[in-house]
């Protein structure tokens, strides 16, 4: 009894925590940030990355006119808020052997600025 109800307290306080931190995501902020990502993910038919426009909720690897790696193909991720910000963070682990040349930004606060700006590309 004990036990579920620590981890009950533990799901509601876990929750409330995500809940703040998307409450608290700065699309401006994120807008800024994405900057240096623009410099590769744009609609230009040659770029290095694909478009990133309307990219919340899309599957991994959906778009036909960008060449992705074997590992992103095969992640099978569908790119929620969640996969987004641990991709944004640390894309080699979220997808081992992915072919992008970015370590991830240090800031869980600056991803989830990220993420929010993302959401607002359509």
């Amino acid at each position: 009894m004990r036990q579920s109800l620590l981890g009950l307290v533990c799901a509601v306080s876990g929750y409330g925590l995500l809940a703040a931190s998307a409450l608290a995501a700065d699309a401006e902020h994120g807008r800024a940030l994405y900057q240096a990502c623009a410099a590769c993910h744009t609609d230009r038919p040659d770029a290095l990355g694909p478009s990133l426009k309307g990219v919340v909720g899309r599957r991994s690897a959906a778009l036909d006119d960008f060449r992705y790696s074997n590992p992103m193909k095969r992640a099978g991720l569908t790119w929620d808020e969640a996969h987004l910000r641990a991709y944004i963070l640390d894309p080699q682990a979220t997808v081992k052997g992915n072919r992008m040349p970015f370590g991830g930004v240090r800031e869980a606060k600056d991803a989830d600025d990220i993420v929010a700006y993302l959401k607002t590309l359509h």
